[in-house]
């Protein structure tokens, strides 16, 4: 663990550094975000989640500043360069990007202008004209001149050491400082269709000819503009007026008017264009990037979670449907574990003939597996499928649902499928993934990349690795956050339990499979590889509902069982009286349990789980039905309300499935009576809406909704802030605006 970073962090973060060093401790112990947030409030102050994983990832970013600190220094002194000075600046910069604006002028590169006229022998003449006390340039020049050296006139001197002082320039530390705020305050992003590509390009059309400042452009306008010049039918230029950039180089270097200081000017003005320009663009154009990169998977990891704790329909017999109209509708039968137990195919949309031995054969699996629950795909012929199992006459008691079956396909074809179902063909693996979502979405969802569920927005287009570790923090917090029944999970399910991960995933179940469904928690050390540590990690999220002892099936830790049991002695009665009687539980004085290692956080935590052992958080699950007699987007009409639910959410707006096979778009000036800036103020996945059609465009397949009151009038506009009495200070002009610089300098400082 080291001090300084430690320091860093309690600063930035305002925290005590008691917090911030344990929860590093923790971390370098092996201690998962999950265990840390749960059973180590003691520790941390009570630090949740967020806080935990921003200690994380800084704590990281700080190890790679480091590391990157100490290759410098080792290039540096491999080849002698390395001065005191030169190594105090090294060492007391405290941001990547200061530290490679040190490193920069020392960089081993390829040989440049500057490099040839300093072969040439032109660096003393640039640095007088730089210094600018030279009278008659031009006599000066001619000293230089040297056939043999390359240097035939005076003019070529001239333009070598203008060469030299353009990299200098470039290459200033306080001169690039200096102009990252320029870049960030005034670049404007610029973008145009190239030649001949309008309709090849048309997706973009929007940005044919745009132009916003950088630093208000959201995250969506970004990606898609990048998006666009990365496919090859957009320019996209992002930079600041050229002028104003320039002036401020030549504030620093050209000092009055002289000859020298002409030559200066005309070496600052090609060292900006030619170096300095290009360089902070693609600095800026990485910094947006991450911005936007930022905001994107912060919008897909909301959207994931919301999904991923969707209510659950619970353990019901389920019969699965998998629409289609020349090929059928796969249809399987999941007992109340989700295990499958009949598949089968029906052509409900082939005919009355094969209507009506549809109509028998799904009447008869539904007596003969006692069917509570029917899960029916969202995708092609899924309204039509909905509307034939509505008139079978069925029980009122088996609920109908519509489940979203986005990456079902990909979870059939995958390497998780095939282990489990190695005799089925996808289809059959596609349909039990539908009723088995049904059941518990989260449960299955875990078996799909994250990025193929479709809740994200530009999600191909961002950092993959930090898309990742965010949406692997994410899976892991849902997992963790509801608890795993330990003799139920699958594989998929089990790895992302804090401390376990695939092998151990592996190992429990192939333990199970061989000995048993485990009895207790304590069985859980019998199994190959897991040992003291793993078992610390993953004991208090693992459930064993049938368990002799009710604490096995709740989120109570063993490591805190004697305190319970000591609870219940105290009182004279059994844990199970504690689980069973309220009036019991609340003899307990918490307050006498209190010891070195176990505080009143957790042993609020123990009273808050005895009153409700492994119940699940999410909310109760409720069915939801489309409107009937609208399966198409013919169907559609401006001005019906429709009820909808919603699968997306973006920066824009919110996606809404109406039922007829093409998500409507809610923008987000449409989302509510009010001003909203952020779409999840209102909306989340998976929300039941009622929404009116406010435009149908057929051509591109597209639907426009709206969720206000009177969808016709403009939202109440943002309420404006009451003018200050004293008069602002003058904002200097190339000032970026403070919420914009305060989250870049923010992000700056963490490179």
């Amino acid at each position: 663990m080291n001090a300084d970073h430690v320091a860093t962090i309690t600063k930035e973060m305002k925290l005590a550094a008691g917090q911030v060093k344990a929860v590093a401790s923790l971390f370098a112990e092996g201690g998962t975000i999950p265990f840390v947030a749960r059973y180590r409030k003691e520790a941390t102050g009570s630090l949740d989640e967020v806080a935990l994983t921003t200690i994380r990832d800084r704590l990281d970013q700080l190890a790679e500043l480091d590391k990157r600190r100490d290759a410098i220094l080792k290039s540096l002194e491999e080849r002698d360069l390395l001065t005191d000075d030169l190594k105090s600046q090294v060492v007391g910069v405290e941001t990547l990007m200061a530290l490679e604006d040190v490193y920069l002028p020392y960089r081993p590169k390829r040989r440049t202008r500057a490099t040839m006229a300093r072969e040439k022998g032109l660096e003393p003449l640039a640095m007088a004209l730089l210094a600018q006390d030279i009278d008659d340039v031009a006599a000066a020049a001619g000293a230089f001149v040297d056939a043999e050296k390359g240097v035939a006139d005076t003019a070529e001197a001239l333009q070598g050491a203008r060469d030299i002082i353009a990299e200098i320039v470039s290459q200033d530390a306080q001169v690039r400082a200096r102009m990252r705020e320029v870049y960030l305050a005034q670049s404007v992003c610029e973008s145009k269709v190239l030649k001949n590509k309008e309709e090849e390009g048309a997706k973009f059309k929007d940005y044919f000819d745009w132009r916003e400042a950088a630093a208000k452009a959201p995250s969506h306008r970004l990606l898609a503009m990048f998006r666009g010049e990365n496919e090859g039918f957009l320019s996209l230029q992002i930079a600041p007026p050229e002028e104003d950039a320039i002036a401020v180089v030549s504030d620093q270097f050209v000092k009055g008017g002289g000859p020298a200081s002409e030559q200066v000017a005309l070496a600052v003005q090609d060292g900006y264009k030619r170096l300095l320009g290009p360089s902070m663009e693609t600095e800026l154009r990485a910094e947006l990037k991450g911005r936007a990169d930022a905001e994107a998977i912060r919008v897909f990891a909301g959207n994931l979670r919301e999904l991923l704790l969707a209510s659950p329909l619970g353990h019901k017999n389920t019969l699965a449907l998998d629409p289609g109209f020349r090929t059928g509708c796969k249809l399987v039968c999941l007992d109340r574990q989700g295990k499958l137990v009949h598949d089968d195919v029906v052509y409900p949309h082939s005919g009355e003939r094969a209507c009506r031995d549809a109509a028998q054969k799904v009447q008869a699996l539904c007596a003969r597996y006692e069917i509570e629950a029917i899960a029916i795909g969202n995708g092609t012929a899924s309204r039509e499928t909905e509307t034939f199992v509505r008139t079978l006459g069925l029980p009122p008691a088996i609920a109908l649902v519509m489940v979203n079956e986005s990456g079902a396909s990909i979870y059939s074809a995958s390497e998780a499928a095939r282990e489990e179902f190695p005799d089925y063909d996808l289809t059959v693996r596609g349909a039990v993934s539908i009723g088995r979502r049904l059941m518990d979405p989260l449960a299955e969802l875990v078996k799909i990349d994250p990025k193929s569920i479709g809740v994200g927005q530009y999600q191909h287009d961002v950092d993959q690795a930090a898309l990742k570790r965010s949406l692997d923090d994410v899976v892991m917090s849902c997992v963790n956050g509801i608890g795993v029944d330990v003799n139920t999970a699958s594989k998929q399910l089990l790895m992302y339990v804090s401390g376990l991960g695939p092998r151990l995933a592996s190992n429990i179940v192939a333990f199970r499979n061989e000995t048993g469904p485990f009895k207790t928690r304590a069985q859980l050390k019998k199994v190959p590889r897991l040992g003291p540590k793993a078992f610390e990690q993953a004991a208090g999220f693992l459930r064993i509902p049938e368990a002799k002892n009710p604490l096995d099936a709740s989120a109570v830790h063993p490591e805190s069982y004697s305190t319970v049991d000591a609870m219940a002695k105290d009182i004279g009665c059994t844990i199970a009286d504690l689980v069973r009687d309220e009036n019991l539980r609340n003899k307990i004085e918490p307050e006498r349990y209190v010891t070195d290692r176990v505080g009143l956080p957790t042993l609020r935590d123990i009273l808050s789980e005895l009153a409700k052992p492994g119940r699940d958080p999410r909310e109760k699950f409720e069915p939801f039905s489309f409107a009937e007699g609208v399966n198409t987007l013919d169907d559609l009409k401006v001005g019906m309300k429709l009820p909808g639910i919603i699968t997306n959410v973006t920066a824009f707006g919110a996606f809404v499935d109406v039922g007829v096979h093409q998500d409507g778009l809610v923008h987000v000036s449409q989302l509510a009576d009010r001003f909203i800036k952020n779409p999840n103020e209102v909306v989340k996945v998976q929300q039941p809406v009622t929404v009116t059609v406010l435009d149908i465009d057929h051509a591109r397949n597209r639907i426009a909704l709206s969720m206000r009151t009177n969808p016709g009038e403009k939202p109440t506009p943002k309420p404006r802030k009451q003018r200050p009495s004293k008069p602002r200070p003058k904002q200097e002009k190339n000032s970026a605006p403070d919420d914009f610089r305060k989250a870049l300098a923010e992000r700056f400082n963490r490179k």
